[in-house]
């Protein structure tokens, strides 16, 4: 299991928002490559980050910083947040280099689009699930989608996805634990292979995750609060 530090990004800084609220904002790094050569030399092999102006927007906005962290550590990236058309895409996989992409609302909005990025990019693009109550909420989480989050697994997984990143909003940034029992339900009824991401605030937390059979597991505030050393975990492997 892989295991992703997470740099989110908003108006320049690594930040992390609690359970998703643009409100409740906790400012972590001003310059972002700095956490970024801090994971790196703590030995990650993929960094997840997120533009969060982005996914509220649709507008991209971090993409050369984004661009930069990829080139200038070397480490792999998995990059989400207000991928809504071809070019951006293009730019972040073909221009940048970038190793991954995540479609969120786009997955919901624009199947046509979606799909056309999947037969493009089959093993470069995961599909974004984040679910509040269960159901499905885009555009930065701030809106719901009417749709069941098994059922938009399912959907995804017949229009050509492989991966997906499972987050259960209300988890996020509360060091409170995965929902293990929803991440399982993903992994054995999806048809996908699931990151899961949300709620990890220890390393009993990350074993939890391991043993529902996720393939990847974010971790973000965890490492910033000192509740996880990241340079431990490949020793405890």
């Amino acid at each position: 299991m892989i295991i992703y530090p997470a740099i989110d990004l908003l108006g320049g800084q690594c930040v992390r928002l609690r359970q998703g609220r643009y409100d409740q904002v906790t400012v972590y790094y001003k310059d972002p490559m700095e956490i970024a050569r801090k994971f790196q030399a703590a030995g990650a092999p993929w960094l997840h980050i997120v533009d969060l102006d982005a996914a509220k927007t649709g507008v991209p906005v971090h993409a050369e910083m984004i661009t930069a962290i990829r080139r200038q550590t070397g480490l792999k990236i998995q990059t989400g947040g207000g991928i809504r058309n071809l070019a951006h895409v293009r730019t972040l996989l073909e221009d940048a280099g970038i190793d991954r992409i995540v479609l969120g609302t786009a997955a919901v909005r624009d199947r046509q689009f979606t799909e056309q990025v999947l037969a493009l990019y089959p093993d470069r693009v995961a599909i974004g699930i984040d679910a509040r109550d269960g159901e499905v909420s885009v555009d930065g989480w701030t809106q719901g989608s009417g749709l069941k989050a098994l059922d938009f697994a399912r959907m995804m997984a017949a229009a050509g996805a492989r991966l997906a990143i499972f987050t259960d909003i209300s988890r996020d940034g509360m060091l409170t634990g995965s929902a293990t029992e929803s991440v399982q339900e993903m992994v054995e009824a999806s048809g996908l292979e699931i990151i899961a991401s949300g709620g990890i605030g220890s390393w009993a937390d990350i074993e939890a995750v391991r043993l529902t059979g996720a393939s990847g597991v974010i971790v973000g505030k965890a490492i910033y609060e000192g509740k996880v050393k990241l340079e431990q975990c490949w020793l405890k492997e």
